[in-house]
């Protein structure tokens, strides 16, 4: 019985030691605050060495620990698909905890990536997140194609202009309604430019979610198959607000399998 507890406890410490977070706080270029993101090298990481990175993007009311710490949704496959492809793991607080992607977000993440490339040699700058991540990741990669590389948007709307829900979060960091700032609305829903998405983009959505409708993912998708370009959808129709584990880590091994740098 000690020899197995010893191991079991020998176990656990070794996948500890597989995936070891550091805090980082830096300060914003857009506005001189003091902002946030998590980083997990991995094991016997060589700066020198080309890695990818998968950036996972929280949800709403949440903030840079999620994708760190929660055992449920599509958090443990992000990190699983972290650990097995050697990939850089990034968690930005993103202006937690109401971020929807608004202009101070979006320029921290800027921010972020070029941090990262001045820091290590980068082959691949991948995107994933949930509900409000889900969103984000959408919108950020039509106003930055050219920094992203691959996307799994999952449980996400590719429409804030029809988007109805958390319009109080929204109005903060959009800095307004959709009455006073309306192209902000319009261009950060990806929906309206899916030319721009030219990566990779895999889906994941539920029939039932009112939380986040899974309409205007489903439309941009079929915009995006019409245009040629590389698009995965994972649909159940009578799919709430979550993505399971194992759709999750599909999604974002058909997007690695697929993107180029």
């Amino acid at each position: 019985m000690i020899l197995v507890m010893t191991f079991f406890s020998l176990a656990i410490a070794a996948a500890a030691a597989d995936f070891v977070p550091e805090d980082i706080s830096f300060t914003a270029a857009c506005d001189g605050t003091t902002q946030q993101y998590v980083r997990v090298l991995p094991v016997d990481f060589d700066a020198k060495v080309p890695h990818d990175v998968l950036i996972a993007l929280h949800g709403h009311g949440s903030d840079r620990w999620q994708y760190v710490l929660s055992d449920t949704g599509s958090c443990p496959a992000a990190r699983e698909t972290a650990k097995k492809h050697e990939m850089i793991y990034i968690a930005p607080d993103y202006r937690a905890k109401t971020s929807w992607m608004g202009p101070k977000a979006e320029a921290d993440l800027v921010q972020i990536i070029a941090m990262l490339k001045e820091q290590y040699t980068i082959h691949r700058v991948i995107l994933c997140g949930g509900s409000m991540g889900g969103s984000s990741v959408l919108t950020f990669a039509v106003l930055h194609p050219d920094l992203v590389d691959g996307v799994i948007s999952m449980n996400g709307t590719a429409n804030h202009v029809e988007y109805a829900n958390f319009q109080d979060a929204i109005r903060e960091s959009f800095g307004g309604t959709k009455e006073e700032v309306p192209e902000e609305y319009r261009q950060r829903s990806a929906e309206f430019f899916p030319e721009r998405l030219t990566m990779p983009v895999a889906i994941t959505a539920g029939g039932q979610d009112t939380s986040v409708p899974s309409d205007s993912v489903l439309r941009l998708a079929k915009e995006l198959e019409k245009l040629g370009r590389e698009v995965f959808v994972i649909f159940h129709e009578d799919g709430g607000h979550s993505t399971t584990d194992e759709d999750a880590a599909r999604a974002m091994e058909w997007v690695l399998e697929r993107a180029k740098p």
